[in-house]
């Protein structure tokens, strides 16, 4: 059996990553690449050898296309998730899997009539440092799970995107955009998610953006940009996740998990690597662990060789 053979949805700003490491990977294979700008694909084609530019229809429905790698905006990736299940291709997308839960439920119960799999980033959780947490964990290095909290305080993307009005659109925001690299890490580490609840907040309902080609450009906010949730595990432990393009500045730590006999300090989900901090219940001081695993430079991509 050869490699899966994967459609690229999407030549926006991600893509780049995802092109050099599927190149990587033995089990993949990119052949083909779609952009609503025809020339974004085009260029992609070139710079990566890849042999087919087609319309996104025709690369949805492409007979040598297994799979399709859903880079769209995030108020498309439901639409175009859909009718490549409904074609009968596996799909890979970029976070969130969808807008709305009835939307993303609709592509899971398509995917499953039709046969195919499904999978969503991030695929970070995956990586050298997530992977030796998760082994601590199961070790017992912190005793039974008590809680955790996670947080990514920033002030948005506007200064350095060059695009970044969708950030700031239905679909946007800092729980679809950054959250779900803590909640993934959260579940990796701490198991599913019995019950959720939260409260939002807008603080800011116009950004401009200072980052080229548009400096200047002022965009309306749609979505919520500062959201705060309790989170309570299957197995017991209680949880705090807090995401924010409304802070200025923030000295908390990314993910604390604390246990009967300890606490860890897990490092940023939005990578693959990083440094593990381990304080037991008779230890003075933090400790670092060391990283054990495979994968801890940039190995974006890694999940959808995962997948197949």
């Amino acid at each position: 059996m050869g490699p899966v053979r994967v459609g690229v949805v999407g030549c926006g700003n991600i893509s780049a990553v995802y092109f050099r490491n599927l190149a990587r990977f033995e089990l993949t294979q990119v052949i083909a690449c779609a952009d609503l700008v025809p020339e974004k694909a085009q260029q992609a084609a070139e710079q990566y050898g890849i042999p087919l530019v087609l319309s996104t229809e025709e690369l949805i429905h492409h007979p040598d296309v297994d799979l399709v790698l859903n880079l769209t905006v995030p108020k498309a990736h439901g639409v175009v998730s859909l009718e490549a299940v409904r074609a009968g291709k596996h799909v890979y997308s970029e976070k969130p899997l969808a807008v709305t839960r009835e939307e993303g439920r609709a592509i899971i119960e398509e995917a499953a009539r039709q046969g195919v799999r499904v999978g969503c980033a991030p695929d970070t959780f995956l990586g050298a440092a997530h992977q030796t947490c998760r082994q601590l964990v199961d070790e017992g290095a912190i005793g039974a799970p008590v809680g955790g909290a996670a947080f990514m305080l920033c002030h948005g993307h506007e200064s350095w995107h060059p695009s970044p009005e969708f950030y700031y659109e239905v679909g946007g925001g800092p729980m679809l955009d950054m959250g779900p690299y803590y909640l993934t890490a959260m579940v990796n580490l701490l198991g599913p998610i019995r019950s959720v609840t939260g409260s939002v907040r807008t603080t800011f309902p116009e950004r401009v953006i200072t980052s080229q080609p548009k400096a200047g450009k002022v965009i309306q906010v749609e979505t919520p940009t500062h959201i705060a949730g309790i989170l309570e595990f299957e197995c017991g432990a209680v949880g705090t996740i807090i995401t924010s393009f409304d802070v200025w500045a923030s000295v908390l730590p990314r993910i604390e998990l604390w246990g009967t006999e300890g606490s860890l300090l897990v490092p940023d989900p939005n990578a693959f690597g990083g440094t593990i901090l381990l304080r037991k219940q008779d230890e003075h001081d933090w400790h670092e662990v060391p990283v054990t695993r495979p994968f801890a430079g940039q190995a974006r991509g890694l999940g959808v060789a995962d997948m197949v």
